[in-house]
């Protein structure tokens, strides 16, 4: 089997089209939720809190004397809460999506299956019962 045979199976097969599916959707969603968290939530936290810009705070370090263009290191913490609070979000709604399938496998499991049809083999042996039976009477 040639390279671009078995590189055509591989990528035809479900699973691989199916992860890159989720690799490209969680890409784009994970720009909506550095928007929402960046443009729409942060600010009116900051707003509140005094007209804090989250993504501004940070913590200088003294400078190194042994440094010498003698720049100041910074902590910066605002960046990493802006992080966590899409993080949050992000896992927040995988919770709620992993919630909804259980519910969604628990009904479906909960539903009566129906009976299987008898073989054939079950049927013609409930046809010789059932003629038997009539020949005792």
């Amino acid at each position: 089997m040639g390279l671009a045979t078995e590189f055509k199976e591989f990528i035809s097969r479900g699973n691989v089209v199916d992860l890159a599916v989720g690799v490209i959707i969680g890409g784009a969603f994970g720009k909506i939720v550095t928007s929402l968290v960046d443009q729409i939530v942060m600010p009116p936290i900051g707003w509140l809190i005094g007209g804090v810009d989250f993504a501004d705070l940070k913590l200088a370090l003294p400078v190194n004397p042994t440094n010498p263009d003698g720049a100041p290191a910074f902590i910066e913490y605002g960046a990493f809460i802006n992080v966590l609070i899409q993080f949050l979000i992000v896992a927040f709604v995988i919770f709620m999506m992993v919630k909804m399938i259980n519910k969604l496998r628990r009904e479906k499991a909960a539903e009566p299956e129906a009976p299987a049809a008898p073989t054939p083999t079950e049927t013609l042996l409930v046809e010789i019962r059932d003629e038997l039976r009539a020949r005792k009477d």
